[in-house]
Parts: structure tokens; sequence; C-alpha cells
């Protein structure tokens, strides 16, 4: 099975319809968003972007903990205190 080639004609239909499809206005986002994906794509398969595995480790840690409702860092742990007024008020003094 052999690819077709694809000409000038046809890459000026698609750029029409794209055009029609999205407006002018839009067309500049677009393209610098397609632009940028596939600078992320490359530069994932290469292994470029400037981050470590441990960068990797502590942004998924923050995603889950936002996912949960929870902040940036966890909730202190409450301490239990009891005071033995609030346990049972005492009784005696009526």
């Amino acid at each position: 099975m052999t690819v077709p080639n694809i000409g000038p004609t046809e890459l000026i239909i698609v750029l029409v319809i794209v055009l029609l499809i999205f407006g002018p206005k839009r067309l500049p986002g677009l393209g610098k968003q397609l632009g940028s994906g596939m600078r992320e794509f490359k530069d994932s398969i290469t292994g470029k972007g400037g981050k470590s595995d441990e960068d990797d480790e502590d942004d998924t840690r923050v995603q889950a903990n936002a996912a949960l409702g929870r902040g940036e860092e966890p909730p202190a742990p409450a301490t239990a205190t009891t005071v033995d007024s609030d346990v049972a008020p005492d009784r005696t003094t009526r």
C-alpha cells in the first residue's frame, strides 16, 4: 500500500477548510498551540525539557493532593488533649 503524496493543492484545500471552521481570529492561537504541542512531544521523545525524575514525582504528589482537595502541604496532625472537666461535668455541685 502506497501513501499518496500531499501536494500544494491538497494543502490549500485543508487550510481553507480549517479557516472556515475556526475563523481568522482563532487561527493564530491554534498555530501557536500546535507548535508548542509538537515541541513538547519532541522534547519528551529526546529526553530534553529540564525536568528530572524527582521533579516529576513532586509534581505528581502535588497534583494528587490537589485532586483530593488538599493544599500544597499536608495538614498537621491533630493532637487530642482532654481535660477532666471537658470529659464529664461535675454533678456534685447541685
